[in-house]
């Protein structure tokens, strides 16, 4: 059979992860040709990445998003040059492929007789979640359909192309095209099939909600991109757990992860993707287990208080192999009193070394990556463990106790805890930083951990070119600068000629300083090398933290009118906007009254969705259309 291949593509970035080339070279056995349809532009190194596996390329404006991309690429190659195929395939660049080989899919396909197929589609919807009346048509999924010629060439199928409306929105791609295409042909008399039927399985849509088991069941060879990028919020309302398909993808496929996770690292919030991906690992301390014997361990202490040494050498003697020790101070006075201390002769040490600061600006910080910074980035290290004399003078004692704690037990709790972390983190090659969950109990944290920190942090980004996404709540970050770290996964930090003048003077504890930015830039930097960045604990620090941390939520629920998290979490959202419009509008400000309208509006929205259904479905139509003509005027 001869087929052509329509990949259509988008990056903001102009960017060919791996995992696109890998697809079409899978994909170009079975394929004559592929056209490559660009609704970006790409980079040099992009383009070259795929001129072997494509035999055309052509890049667009994202104009009319993916339908669009589509329906010029059909007439740019003209229906006398379809004509010569027996099949036309129609997908893009939002799955990861193939899971399992696409010669199993090529051999199904070959044995139904049908006008189209897909991979995989969506069940049907009434009412039709998008314009609230009417139903949505049980369709195949946009990623991947596939043509057979008796369609192909018929006057429906071009007067289908002809006649498709400028698309201007998401909503009106459903709508117009892949929501329609497969009942607007059916309807004409046309039939089809699909791969991984959504009648086989428990949901409407089996692809995003069910993606081990359609894995199992129908060996699929897709696994979506959203998923791992979709509001987290979402995956808790539909209990979607992610990272069992994952593992299931490691474990009895032969696809490789990296080409997921190197896409996904790059375009996606490091929070959402530990949030969906569940990037918590919890350790008990029941039993060691065994390391290799060459495992390289640094451990980097930066004692400012030196009457904290054999606390933390304490620790440090959990590490269940030999390692070296490398310990910055802030004086000579406080390197001999190091030097002379008898728990270093007790240590399981290969090699220890005292380094003084040249200043103390910057504190744990600055020792860390100008002080530090030949021995980590001129050794073979495989980890590094980072540890400092932590105090907190400026909080309660109890309170700076406990981040203490949050810290040494997460980190290095006892021999038998640190060998399963190491175990772990060794391997796991993907996951290059290892920190303590956020500290919540006694600290303000949820919600507003960004603090005054994010303005710096983006223009640090930009200047050592850490290309990941911002979370937009609170940041993925180590709280309190103590983790586990590959080298090179905090490169950049390290290789940045930093003067301790950049860093603030004393006292420090205010933030907006360059060490509060550096500690929630660190997992961002890990992604940006490609590596992720996850949450250690200890089992008992966990307990304790997840009693308390349900109980908040019950007294916050308890306040809200009913316990559906999401929804409550969405009003809050824009009566928290309506509160600072408001506030806006009454000291004198112009145009905020715009914005004031569309959070209440929302708001009103949401209340009305949730609480007088039957009404909703009167007014969501009017509602469109008067949503519809305020763009339009708008522009």
């Amino acid at each position: 059979m001869k087929r052509l291949a329509v990949y259509l593509f988008f990056d903001n970035d102009g960017i060919v992860d791996d995992y696109i080339p890998y697809k079409l070279e899978k994909l170009k056995e079975f394929v004559q040709d592929i056209w490559f349809v660009s609704n970006s532009g790409l980079t040099v190194e992009s383009r070259k990445k795929i001129e072997h596996c494509t035999d055309y390329i052509m890049c667009r404006e994202n104009v009319g998003f993916d339908v669009w991309g589509y329906k010029e690429a059909l007439e740019k190659i003209g229906f006398d040059k379809l004509s010569e195929y027996d099949e036309v395939i129609l997908l893009n660049y939002t799955f990861f492929a193939p899971i399992f080989p696409f010669s199993e899919l090529f051999e199904w396909s070959e044995k139904q007789v049908v006008d189209f197929w897909g991979i995989s589609d969506h069940g049907k919807v009434e009412p039709n979640p998008f314009t609230g009346s009417g139903v949505l048509h049980k369709h195949i999924q946009s990623h991947f359909i596939a043509i057979r010629k008796s369609l192909l060439l018929s006057y429906e199928f071009q007067e289908y192309w002809n006649k498709m409306p400028m698309i201007t929105s998401y909503t009106d791609s459903v709508l117009m095209h892949e929501s329609r295409f497969t009942h607007y042909f059916y309807s004409k008399g046309y039939n089809y099939s699909i791969y991984v039927d959504s009648d086989s399985y428990g949901s409407k849509y089996p692809t995003f909600y069910e993606i081990d088991d359609t894995f199992k069941k129908s060996r699929s060879p897709i696994l979506k991109r959203r998923p791992f990028f979709h509001d987290p919020l979402h995956h808790d309302r539909e209990c979607i757990f992610l990272r069992r398909a994952l593992q299931f993808v490691e474990n009895s496929t032969e696809y490789p992860l990296e080409l997921i996770l190197n896409n996904i690292l790059r375009t996606s919030k490091p929070k959402d993707i530990a949030t969906n991906l569940t990037l918590l690992k919890v350790f008990d301390s029941s039993e060691e287990v065994a390391l290799r014997s060459d495992l390289k361990i640094l451990l980097v202490a930066h004692v400012f208080y030196a009457d904290m040494l054999s606390e933390i050498l304490n620790y440090a003697e959990n590490i269940p192999c030999k390692y070296d020790l490398l310990i910055t101070t802030s004086s000579q006075e406080q390197r001999d009193i190091i030097l002379n201390s008898p728990i270093l002769l007790k240590l399981n040490t290969k090699n220890i070394e005292v380094l003084i600061v040249e200043k103390n600006r910057g504190r744990d910080m600055s020792s860390l990556f100008i002080t530090c910074k030949n021995k980590i980035l001129n050794s073979a290290y495989d980890w590094v463990c980072r540890l400092h004399s932590k105090k907190s003078p400026q909080n309660g004692y109890t309170m700076a106790k406990h981040f203490k704690e949050m810290m040494y037990h997460n980190l290095l709790k006892d021999r038998a805890y640190v060998s399963k972390v190491l175990n772990y983190l060794d391997s796991n090659p993907s996951i290059g930083f290892a920190m303590p969950s956020m500290v919540h109990i006694g600290y303000p944290t949820l919600g507003h951990a960004w603090y005054s920190n994010k303005p710096l942090c983006y223009e640090i980004a930009k200047k050592l070119d850490i290309n990941v996404p911002f979370d937009d709540i609170s940041p993925f970050a180590a709280y309190g600068t103590m983790f586990w770290f590959r080298p090179q996964a905090l490169r950049k930090l390290f290789v940045h000629d930093w003067k301790f003048e950049d860093f603030n003077k004393e006292p420090m504890h205010h933030d907006g300083s360059l060490a509060h930015a550096l500690e929630r830039l660190l997992a961002y930097t890990a992604h940006d090398a490609g590596f992720l960045a996850c949450n250690i604990m200890s089992s008992d620090m966990m307990e304790l933290n997840y009693t308390k941390l349900e109980y908040k939520m019950q007294r916050l629920v308890s306040n809200l009118s009913n316990g559906d998290i999401p929804y409550q979490i969405q009003l809050a959202h824009n009566a928290k906007y309506i509160m600072s419009a408001s506030n806006n509008i009454s000291e004198g400000h112009p145009h905020i009254s715009r914005y004031f309208l569309v959070n209440v509006v929302r708001l009103l929205k949401n209340h009305v969705l949730a609480n007088y259904p039957r009404i909703s479905r009167w007014t969501r139509l009017p509602y469109r259309k008067l949503r519809h003509c305020y763009h339009k005027l708008r522009g």
